[in-house]
């Protein structure tokens, strides 16, 4: 069976570095894959080419064992339907309500009337725990960590094959991220999609994910299950879960 998202031999050049050099990662559905490495290492670049926001510079992105690289633009847009995101700061539109901003691929894209998209946001946010009675409002009168589950909702409100989590804790504090790390393991398993996540929050890596991979100058240089992190034997991501400054990879300061 072929895996639900695959990236064969990514390469991405930015401003004459290359930031990915032959990227490899696959993840199945009902699998939670979390890349973990430093900043600057191309985590970003990593999902930013899955989701059409880079293209490669050579390599194939294969969504059910399609290239989505090589499809004309409209079929590759609705392959990038089974696709739901949820951004680092949430990426909610100001100008419109929650319940606007969560629906807003129903109404933009699906062509959804505003009632049943209404009634589906609605849902979403049950889903994640968020108020309904928090709707109508403007998402800057939303907490942080209630941005980040009206951004979940959005997410996951037209059950996409195929999750993706950039920072998904970043800003939060650590009772509401756990919180989060808990919302996401939850939609992840009632969906029965795929998900990638980034994040340098190891907690949140070693509670939502089945597997871990570091990426370290382009390449994913380990990748094993969760419960082999703290005896991967491999000294970089030794010393990235252990937090220390001294090791084979140098601090940007």
């Amino acid at each position: 069976m072929a895996a639900k998202l695959e990236l064969v031999g990514i390469k991405k050049m930015l401003r004459g570095r290359q930031v990915l050099d032959g990227v490899d990662i696959d993840v199945n559905e009902r699998r939670s894959l979390v890349i973990i490495g430093g900043s600057g290492q191309g985590k970003s670049v990593t999902l930013k080419c899955p989701l059409g926001l880079m293209k490669p510079d050579a390599g194939q992105v294969l969504v059910d064992g399609a290239d989505v690289t090589r499809m004309p633009p409209e079929i590759r847009q609705r392959v990038m339907r089974k696709f739901g995101m949820l951004f680092q700061g949430g990426a909610l539109f100001d100008s419109l309500s929650v319940w606007e901003n969560i629906a807003f691929r129903l109404i933009n894209a699906d062509k959804v009337s505003r009632a049943d998209a209404r009634e589906r946001a609605i849902e979403a946010m049950r889903k994640v725990r968020l108020s309904p009675d928090f709707a109508d409002v403007r998402p800057i009168e939303l907490s942080g960590g209630m941005q980040k589950r009206a951004g979940l909702a959005r997410a996951i409100i037209a059950k996409p094959d195929i999750l993706f989590f950039d920072e998904p804790t970043t800003g939060l504090d650590p009772i509401t991220a756990d919180a989060i790390n808990d919302l996401i393991v939850e939609m992840v398993k009632e969906l029965g999609c795929a998900a990638v996540s980034i994040t340098h929050d190891m907690a949140s890596a070693r509670k939502i994910a089945d597997e871990i991979a570091m990426l370290h100058n382009g390449k994913i240089v380990w990748r094993g299950p969760t419960a082999s992190l703290d005896t991967s034997g491999n000294s970089m991501v030794d010393q990235f879960v252990a937090g220390r400054a001294e090791g084979p990879i140098q601090a940007v300061v």
